[in-house]
C-alpha cells in the first residue's frame, strides 16, 4: 500500500482563509476597476456629446452670431414659436411622419413574401437591399432625375399615353414634399426589410406548420402569427425610421429641392442649417436644435418604455 498523504495542519487552513479577501472587499475592488475602465469612455462621451448638447441649450437662450453672444432669455423661443415659416417647417415634419407607416408596412409585406421562399427570393432580397448601400446624395440625384419636369416619370407617362399629364413634382410645395416622402420610403426599404427578415428567422417554423394544418391562409398567417410575433421588431423599425426622418434627410433635401420651393420641403434639420449658415443666426438655430432634440428624445423614450413594459 502507498503512503497516505498527510493532512495539512489546521493552522495552514486558517492562514489560507485569512489570505482570501472578504466578499464585500472583492465587490468594491471590482466596482472600482469597472469605474476605472469606463472612465475614458465617459470622458469621451462627455466631450463629444454631453458638452455640445449643454452648449447648444445655453446658446438657445442667447442672441449669437457665431462670435459674440448676448443673453436674451426665452425671447428666441418666443420668436421661433410665432414665426410662420417655422410653423410650416413643423407641418412638413408632421407630414413626413405620415410616411413612416408606409416605410414599415411595405417592407414588412415584402419580407413576408421573401420569407415564404417564393421563386427568386434570393434575387429579390439582394435587389431590395441595394438602396441601403447607396448614399443619400446619390439617392437625391436619382430622385431629381426621376421627378424632374422632363425626367423619367414624365417619359413613363408619355409611353403609356398620358403625356398630357405634367406632374413636375419638384416645382410645387406639396408635390415636392410628396416626392421627398416617396424617396424617403424607398431609401428606408432595404434597411427595414433586413430587420424584418431577421425577426422572421427567429420564429419557430413549427408554428407555421401548425397553422397550415389548421387550414390558415397566407393573410391569416401574416396578421395572426407573423405580425404579433414581430411587435418588437416593428417598434424598433419605427424608432430608427422616425429618427431618420427627423435627423438624416439633410443631404437628400439639399440635393433634391434645397428646402424649396419656398419652405415647402424645409424640415427642422434643414431649418437649423439655414438659420445658422445662411442667415448667420446661430442662437435661433440652437433653439430649433433643442426643439428637434426634445421631440426625437420624447418619442424614442416613449417607444423604449413600451418595449420594456412588454418584457
Amino acid at each position: 500500500m502507498g503512503a497516505s498523504r498527510a493532512e495539512p495542519p489546521a493552522s495552514t487552513w486558517r492562514h489560507r482563509r485569512r489570505r482570501r479577501p472578504p466578499t464585500g472587499a472583492l465587490t468594491a475592488q471590482r466596482r472600482r476597476a469597472g469605474l476605472l475602465f469606463t472612465l475614458p469612455g465617459v470622458v469621451l462621451i462627455g466631450a463629444l456629446l454631453i458638452y455640445p448638447i449643454g452648449q447648444t441649450v445655453y446658446h438657445s437662450f442667447t442672441s449669437w452670431d457665431g462670435i459674440t453672444s448676448r443673453w436674451v432669455g426665452g425671447a428666441t423661443y418666443s420668436h421661433l414659436i410665432h414665426n410662420p415659416e417655422f410653423s410650416q417647417v413643423l407641418q412638413n415634419n408632421a407630414l413626413l411622419v405620415l410616411a413612416i407607416p408606409v416605410a414599415i408596412a411595405l417592407p414588412l409585406a415584402v419580407a413576408f413574401l421573401i420569407h415564404s421562399k417564393i421563386r427568386g427570393w434570393r434575387f429579390f432580397r439582394s435587389v431590395f437591399f441595394l438602396p441601403t448601400a447607396v448614399s443619400w446624395v446619390v439617392i437625391g440625384f436619382i430622385s431629381v432625375r426621376f421627378f424632374a419636369d422632363d425626367g423619367i416619370l414624365q417619359h413613363l407617362l408619355n409611353n403609356v399615353g398620358l403625356g398630357f399629364v405634367h406632374p413636375n413634382m419638384l416645382s410645387h410645395e406639396r408635390s415636392a414634399l410628396v416626392a421627398v416622402m416617396i424617396t424617403f420610403v424607398w431609401s428606408m426599404f432595404g434597411t427595414n426589410l433586413i430587420i424584418f427578415l431577421a425577426g422572421m428567422a427567429t420564429i419557430d417554423e413549427e408554428i407555421y406548420d401548425a397553422a397550415k394544418v389548421d387550414g390558415a391562409g397566407s393573410f391569416s398567417v401574416m396578421f395572426r402569427i407573423t405580425i404579433p410575433l414581430l411587435k418588437r421588431f416593428v417598434r424598433f423599425t419605427f424608432i430608427i425610421t422616425l429618427v431618420t426622418a427627423f435627423t438624416a434627410l439633410f443631404s437628400l433635401i439639399f440635393v433634391m429641392t434645397g428646402g424649396g420651393p419656398g419652405y415647402g420641403t424645409t424640415t427642422l434639420e434643414f431649418f437649423i442649417y439655414e438659420q445658422a449658415f445662411s442667415a448667420g443666426d446661430f442662437g435661433l438655430a440652437s433653439t430649433a436644435g433643442v426643439i428637434l432634440f426634445l421631440a426625437v428624445a420624447a418619442v424614442t423614450v416613449l417607444q423604449l418604455r413600451l418595449l420594456r413594459s412588454e418584457d
